[in-house]
């Protein structure tokens, strides 16, 4: 039937709209067909599955009766085993609880008394170390006590010698100075006598040519300038005003120098009040070679630390022996001839060598 249509259409022996219609019919009885297959299929189905299921059931129901059976006396038997097993456990646990009490309170006793051991061992190595430490502490510090009073003892003894050979050599130096001084001070004197002698000679000579100048000066002045007084008046008058500006700036920047020096002054003055009022207070126990010692000793600390060192020199310097003062040789001061008359007044005011000493003076332009 296929094969024939399948001719027909290759063919075309058919018109397109016949053959359209035996394609519907065809799809149509197809389907029909199809449908009428699967219901038959289906209640072949159920009625198989019905049957095998019904099978089936009474199958299980028949197993699950007999394994039920033997699962239930199984479980009935294991539960009496267990029950059994219990009781004798629990008859065992009564019978072995006092002999497994008695090795658990044997073997804490043990384990406790060795850790009391460990624990006094160790107590003692740590009394051992800690007498150890402290011994070695101990010597440490005595060591360093020592090593600092050696060391304060030293610089004491250092600075008393220090002072006894300064004295020495301060004492051979002034006499030493005293002869040489002495000496040059006569050679000097010599020669500036004879110097001086030379220039008053010549500042008689300069004195009159000045005399001479002055009064020619005086007669150009009265001559000359008077015609031009306008001028020399204004001239004045600017000279003036910058004198004056000059010495405004002067006394400007004089000030300032002043009010800067005052302040440190001040600063200077009140450091030193408090330096001295605490070496006074600090040295007051002492006699005057201690404190001399002790004053060389404090001269370079900060006034800050004064009280701590002066506690640490205190021992050595009270226990050392004072040096007696050396009685020092002074070097008498001559009298400074300046030139001034209030100092010239004093020698004899007839000398002609001190009127002329002043005149040199006065025309050098020295007051």
């Amino acid at each position: 039937m296929l094969d024939a249509l399948k001719t027909l259409f290759e063919n075309n022996a058919i018109s397109e709209e016949i053959r359209a219609e035996i394609e519907s019919a065809w799809e149509q009885k197809i389907k029909e067909n199809r449908l009428q297959t699967t219901a038959e299929l289906r209640e072949e189905f159920a009625q198989k599955y019905e049957h095998d299921k019904s099978t089936m059931v009474e199958a299980i129901d028949k197993m699950l009766e007999e394994k039920l059976g033997e699962e239930i006396s199984e479980f009935t038997e294991d539960r009496n085993k267990l029950a059994e097993a219990r009781a004798k456990y629990a008859v065992a646990m009564r019978e072995n609880a006092d002999l497994l009490k008695t090795f658990v309170v044997k073997q804490l006793g043990k384990e406790i008394g060795e850790l009391h051991e460990d624990q006094k061992a160790v107590a003692g190595k740590f009394q051992k170390l800690e007498d150890f430490v402290v011994d070695s502490l101990s010597k440490e510090i005595a060591e360093f006590y020592e090593d600092k009073k050696d060391l304060a003892e030293t610089k004491v003894r250092l600075v008393r010698e220090a002072k006894e050979h300064l004295a020495k050599v301060k004492g051979k130096f002034i006499k030493d100075a005293t002869k040489i001084v002495a000496e040059t001070v006569e050679k000097g004197l010599t020669t500036e006598i004879s110097q001086l002698k030379e220039d008053i000679e010549s500042a008689r000579k300069n004195d009159f040519g000045r005399k001479i100048f002055e009064s020619f000066a005086s007669e150009y002045s009265n001559s000359y300038l008077n015609e031009k007084s306008e001028t020399a008046k204004l001239l004045k008058v600017v000279e003036l005003k910058d004198k004056q500006l000059a010495e405004a700036k002067v006394k400007e920047v004089e000030k300032t120098k002043m009010v800067e020096s005052k302040d440190a002054e001040i600063k200077t003055v009140k450091d030193s009040a408090k330096r001295k009022e605490v070496m006074n207070e600090l040295l007051s126990p002492l006699n005057n070679g201690q404190r001399e010692i002790m004053t060389d000793l404090l001269e370079s600390v900060h006034t800050d630390k004064l009280q701590k060192q002066f506690d640490k020199y205190m021992p050595s310097v009270i226990a050392g022996n004072t040096p007696a003062k050396e009685t020092k040789a002074t070097l008498t001061e001559g009298t400074q001839v300046t030139g001034n008359k209030e100092n010239l007044n004093d020698i004899d005011a007839g000398s002609s060598n001190t009127d002329n000493v002043i005149d040199i003076r006065r025309l050098a332009g020295i007051n």
